[in-house]
C-alpha cells in the first residue's frame, strides 16, 4: 500500500498518520520541524508546498526524497 501525501495539506496531519514524515523532513533540512511546540503551532498551518517555497528546496528535491521512504506526494 502505498503511503501518500498531498502538498497542501498541513504538516502536523502528515506527521500524525505517518510518525516518520518529521525525520524524512529533518533530512531535507526542515529542522525546525524537530523542535518541541513547532508541530504543534506551525504544523498546523504550514503544508509541504508553503515549507518548500519559504526554504527555497525544489519541489523535485522534496518528492525525489519522500519517493526513496515509500512515500508519493500528490496535488
Amino acid at each position: 500500500m502505498d503511503k501518500i501525501l498531498h502538498w497542501d495539506e498541513p504538516i502536523f496531519n502528515l506527521v500524525s498518520r505517518y510518525p516518520e514524515v518529521t525525520s524524512i523532513m529533518v533530512e531535507l533540512g526542515f529542522h525546525d520541524i524537530a523542535k518541541p511546540g513547532m508541530l504543534q503551532t506551525a504544523g498546523r498551518f504550514m503544508t509541504l508546498s508553503k515549507g518548500t517555497t519559504l526554504k527555497k528546496i525544489s519541489m523535485e528535491t522534496v518528492q525525489q526524497t519522500f519517493m526513496q521512504h515509500g512515500f508519493t506526494i500528490q496535488k
